[in-house]
């Protein structure tokens, strides 16, 4: 990964986000912005990471909305349109458990055949952290604060709500140790 998939990621984003659904890409442009500031803990991987970042949110773009669950629309977007790089893609699908997520739509199954989660925690805590920190409008927040927004904003009995209540202890633990990883790297 370097500079020039960051780029492409930028553009493509920005091309299904910005004039569809601009709060979403102020979400995604700050949740972009948190990974480049957290990159240091991944060395290599943090343009990866910053990718990732700015794409997470691609599958709800209303033109990619296949099936309504914009982990796997965004994937398979990035894979069958874009030939994007498999592991990029695979943390797109997986961003933010969402495993638990695809469980609650019945689509579980699916995911993890086409798109398995990469063996890579850390890489996949950082992009958990920077998505949960990061308010709809791009802005820092603490995860409980985010968690208690989702909840809000997609009421606590509907899918997105059920998926966020159960996902909410691995996401506290996933910033945990993001955090735990950036203290203990020199400044």
């Amino acid at each position: 990964m370097d500079e020039v998939m960051v780029d492409w990621a930028r553009r493509v984003a920005e091309a299904e986000l910005g004039g569809a659904l601009p709060r979403r890409w102020a979400h995604s442009q700050g949740v972009a912005a948190r990974a480049a500031e957290v990159g240091r803990i991944l060395g290599r991987e943090a343009d990866l990471l910053i990718a990732a970042a700015t794409l997470h949110d691609v599958g709800y773009a209303p033109r990619l909305a296949a099936t309504g669950f914009h982990p796997l629309d965004g994937a398979r977007f990035l894979r069958d349109q874009h030939s994007a790089e498999e592991r990029l893609v695979r943390l797109v699908a997986n961003h933010s458990f969402a495993l638990l997520e695809a469980e609650e739509r019945g689509l579980r199954e699916e995911l993890a055949a086409e798109f398995p989660l990469l063996e890579d925690p850390l890489l996949v805590d950082a992009l958990v952290y920077c998505d949960m920190t990061t308010t709809p409008d791009g802005h820092r927040t603490t995860e409980q604060e985010r968690v208690a927004e989702i909840v809000g904003r997609y009421g606590a009995d509907g899918v997105v709500g059920r998926f966020i209540c159960r996902a909410a202890p691995e996401i506290f633990a996933a910033v945990e140790r993001v955090e735990a990883a950036l203290a203990a790297q020199p400044r």
